[in-house]
């Protein structure tokens, strides 16, 4: 697979929509995360990132433009008693957590869900899940779609990696490109490039985004040796 660098990634096209990256720090020491949101709405575009405990919610930034909080208002970000980091475009993380608190897995959980009921993009529900122990990491990713827009039938795909080479990770997104109606995302997960401390690796993912279509970006570098982590949340509301 090709690789290349996430910044051309994400420059490649106005509107990814959310997306998803997990990967390893150039330095080898850290696994990053990030999860961004984009929108072409207002109501899309009316939103911010607040921590959560150890996760992110996303809310209002204005209550009085909030139209529709079915598809928008939702924990992007939540990790389980023993330290797993589940990371989701929609409220699929709830259903991952619950019922993989309840014994379940990654997978048996998101088989109760499908793609978003946002006809005529039926945008696909994207996920992760990350654990650090013992240090080493792995992780997986996973995406709900429709069959080429037909609401019919909902292809399941999961990606599961063992970690990555230092300076690298795998990237998800829900649309390939802005168009309409949204055509959603097609193959496994993008292999990019990342580089930097955390600061930097968010500098660049933020400015990377379209400008007029980025809403809010979370990032988490977690410590491969010893699962502490620090976290950068950027909203363009303030």
């Amino acid at each position: 697979m090709k690789k290349t660098a996430i910044a051309d990634t994400l420059k490649a096209t106005s509107y990814p929509g959310r997306g998803i990256l997990i990967g390893c720090s150039e330095d080898g020491k850290n696994v990053v995360t990030a999860y961004f949101i984009m929108g072409r709405s207002v109501n899309s575009r009316n939103r911010i990132f607040a921590e959560e405990g150890e996760g992110i919610r996303t809310q209002a930034f204005d209550e009085s433009k909030l139209s529709d909080p079915s598809l928008i208002i939702y924990h992007p970000v939540r990790c389980l008693e023993d330290g797993t980091i589940i990371v989701t475009n929609g409220d699929q993380t709830d259903t991952v957590y619950d019922l993989m608190a309840e014994g379940k897995t990654f997978e048996e959980a998101l088989r109760t869900r499908e793609f978003e009921p946002d006809d005529p993009n039926y945008t696909p529900r994207i996920s992760g899940i990350i654990n650090v122990e013992d240090g080493r990491y792995d992780f997986a990713m996973s995406i709900l779609k429709s069959d080429d827009g037909d609401s019919d039938y909902c292809i399941r795909n999961t990606f599961t990696y063992p970690g990555c080479p230092a300076g690298e990770a795998r990237f998800i997104h829900t649309y390939m490109e802005d168009a309409n109606p949204l055509p959603s995302f097609e193959g496994e997960p993008e292999k990019v490039t990342i580089a930097g401390d955390i600061d930097t690796f968010t500098d660049t993912v933020w400015e990377s985004l379209n400008e007029d279509n980025k809403v809010s970006l979370f990032v988490r570098y977690i410590d491969i040796a010893t699962g502490t982590y620090e976290t950068r949340i950027v909203n363009k509301n303030k």
